[in-house]
């Protein structure tokens, strides 16, 4: 297999459709299948009629939730698209999915102020090294100079954006477009090919100098290309087709296509520029390391869908040929026996018929220990070094109970298959607080997750905010006797201890030493006291763990017949309730460092909503990489994080983002350290 430069590739191809939220990326798939005839009607992904966003939950929510895949025919190849969600809560599902794919197209709307949402997508294409074009949706509800959108949009671009098209206008509305590397203009018809007219002569000073800057573009990267119009020399198109079809290859430009999905406008040319500018998986094997001339059976797991016919594991092969009923290896060591091969269109699963050849993407059945994100081969010695991006970090927790205890196993399940289809959620069984917390990356994402729970594994789970590891500890030192005594006929009960407690510095945690004399308090009893202590230090007076304390065994006696273990670890509990009331207990409350990626116009606002939750601001600057961005780094009260993200992508268009982790304990004290205690600590507890 062989890539022709400047001309179409051999090989199925795989190319991920990304955007922001509303852009219209489930609509462009929908126009894509039905102009391509893969569909013989197109749907409408509002109504709940489209093949992408066609599960019970995606249309219950209204939106892109899930990925969804299809493939079509064009022109003899073989096209797999995966249609990733836009919104920032659900982009995790994609990063297992780009590693593998051979381009990718990127769905904006022609507005400016969405270019922060770009500058996201992008960077994350150039962190991968995988070549993409521009497809600017609803250009027929565009307003203002397209030109000038892509002068917007070109900061937060590391290669330069090449419009390969303009519009054509009519009383303030695109009615076609014109080819500037074609050099054909073309009338829009809804949901029909666009009819080729001559470049009307009104707009060929335009398309000439809209023409020039293309080339001007393409010229930085070729010499031949760039003498050409210094000398006022019209290079062959075939020239300028091969640049544009190299260089987007390469990494060095992104190619700017215009149209309208929902009217299927723009179509044909978009899967034109696909066929002849997009390498074929030869060179997607080369951007991985992978040896494209193997003869071993190689690919990379891509996604995980649970379906009515049980567990599919989506995958690309990249070399080699793969049969059903095949043992593949999985680069974590397990080993996997392909059950099945099924082509995914939506949610249905219809089966393959053949073996995978190179370049195919299909749904494996019943292949377990494969998450996404793995890399496979027939041969262990073969299995390609795939390294997936890792998941974002969880932001917003749950804690979920299941209201009939027995389910609980039940509900281990669940969520394991929940993860699997989506590593962007995570489980925590809390030690501090005893909740199972579910994470994940927002108030949304975390309502998905749980229908999910109801709808797809039958498991129905109660959700209610996470409580927070509240801890407690002491001001100054102080000293008591417990004895514990009593009669009950026969052998009683006899253990008496005298403890003196002392303040640690802040993250010390607990040390008990004993100084006794003269065996007033026998060797063999002294364990049973630090249990007692340790007992007593789960919850003190306050209804928190106690912390950061040193106990010490100064005195006590004992009685020969009536002392046991159980004696002293009551004594020792007793000693703690005196101790701690001279000690004067303080509330501590969990700080965390929290660091904000955020877009330069939203900064003044996100410290505002930070030191309005009680936040300190360590300091600013711009986050490297990103033009137009800061990071913001500041400690915050763990208390006041519950609403952060949503606080957070509400001020800034839905890109702002953070990640946080456990600095230290701090003291509470007042009004607001009553408050908690009363919700949270004895008070509660009592109550």
């Amino acid at each position: 297999m062989s890539d022709a430069a400047g001309g179409r590739s051999g090989g199925p191809k795989c190319i991920a459709i990304l955007g922001p939220q509303g852009s219209g990326k489930t609509m462009l798939l929908e126009a894509i299948l039905h102009r391509t005839g893969a569909i013989s009607r197109m749907g409408d992904p509002q109504a709940g009629t489209a093949v992408g966003d066609a599960s019970p939950v995606a249309r219950q929510f209204n939106g892109g939730v899930e990925t969804n895949v299809a493939s079509c025919e064009f022109l003899g190849d073989t096209y797999t698209f995966i249609d990733c969600p836009g919104s920032s809560e659900f982009a995790g599902l994609c990063h297992p999915v780009l590693p593998a794919v051979d381009a990718a197209v990127v769905v904006m709307e022609p507005d400016p102020a969405r270019a922060p949402a770009l500058q996201a997508i992008l960077k994350q294409l150039d962190e991968l090294n995988i070549p993409r074009l521009l497809f600017v949706n609803k250009i027929d509800v565009a307003a203002g100079s397209i030109r000038e959108m892509l002068e917007a949009f070109q900061p937060v671009s590391q290669q330069p954006l090449v419009l390969r098209q303009i519009p054509l206008w009519k009383d303030g509305i695109a009615i076609g477009t014109i080819d500037l590397a074609l050099e054909r203009a073309y009338i829009f018809r809804e949901h029909a090919e666009a009819e080729v007219v001559d470049i009307p002569q009104d707009e060929a000073e335009r398309e000439k100098e809209a023409r020039f800057e293309m080339m001007e573009k393409l010229a930085d990267y070729d010499d031949e290309l760039l003498e050409a119009l210094l000398s006022d020399m019209e290079p062959p198109s075939e020239k300028v087709f091969e640049d544009l079809s190299q260089e987007m290859r390469e990494g060095l430009i992104t190619p700017v296509l215009i149209g309208s999905a929902k009217n299927e406008n723009g179509i044909l040319r978009l899967m034109k520029s696909l066929r002849h500018d997009v390498a074929g998986v030869r060179a997607t094997c080369e951007r991985l390391g992978i040896d494209p001339d193997s003869d071993t059976a190689s690919g990379y797991v891509m996604a995980a869908f649970f379906l009515q016919q049980g567990k599919m594991t989506l995958a690309r092969l990249f070399t080699g040929t793969l049969k059903e009923g095949e043992t593949v290896h999985g680069a974590n060591g397990e080993d996997a026996r392909v059950g099945g091969l099924f082509r995914m269109m939506g949610q249905e699963a219809k089966k393959l018929g053949k073996a995978l050849e190179a370049g195919d993407v299909a749904a494996m059945a019943r292949t377990e220990g494969l998450p996404p994100g793995t890399a496979f081969a027939t041969d262990k010695g073969a299995i390609p070094a795939i390294e997936a991006p890792k998941p974002p970090q969880p932001v917003y927790g749950l804690a979920i109970t299941v209201p009939d205890s027995k389910d609980e196993v039940k509900l281990s399940q669940a969520l394991a298959k929940l993860i699997e289809e989506d590593p962007s959620l995570a489980v925590e069984h809390n030690l501090d607080t005893g909740e199972l917390v579910l994470w994940g990356q927002g108030e949304m994402h975390l309502r998905v997750a749980i229908d999910k729970l109801k709808q797809k594994f039958g498991v129905t789970v109660d959700a209610h905010p996470r409580s927070i590891a509240f801890k407690e500890t002491i001001r100054k030192p102080a000293k008591a006797r417990g004895r514990h005594k009593k009669q009950t006929g026969g052998h009683g009960q006899y253990g008496d201890v005298i403890l003196e407690i002392k303040p640690l510095a802040r993250g010390e945690g607990f040390r008990f030493t004993e100084t006794i004399h003269g065996g007033v308090v026998p060797k063999q009893y002294i364990p049973a006291v630090e249990a007692g202590v340790i007992e007593y230090n789960r919850m003190g007076p306050l209804g928190f763990p106690v912390v950061d304390i040193a106990v010490n065994l100064e005195d006590g006696s004992y009685h020969t017949v009536d002392s046991s273990e159980l004696a002293f670890k009551m004594a020792a509990r007793l000693a703690m309730e005196e101790a701690m009331k001279e000690a004067q207990p303080v509330l501590l409350e969990p700080i965390v460092k929290v660091t904000v990626q955020t877009p330069q116009e939203a900064t003044s606002r996100i410290v505002q909503l930070i030191t309005g939750h009680r936040g300190q601001i360590l300091g600013f600057e711009p986050r490297e990489g990103w033009p137009g961005w800061d990071t913001v780094e500041a400690l915050m009260p763990e208390m006041e994080m519950g609403e952060l993200i949503n606080e957070l992508r509400s001020a800034t268009a839905g890109v702002g983002s953070f990640t946080w982790a456990f600095d230290h304990l701090q003291e509470v004290t007042g009004k607001l350290a009553e408050e908690i205690v009363t919700r949270f600590g004895r008070g509660a507890k009592a109550a």
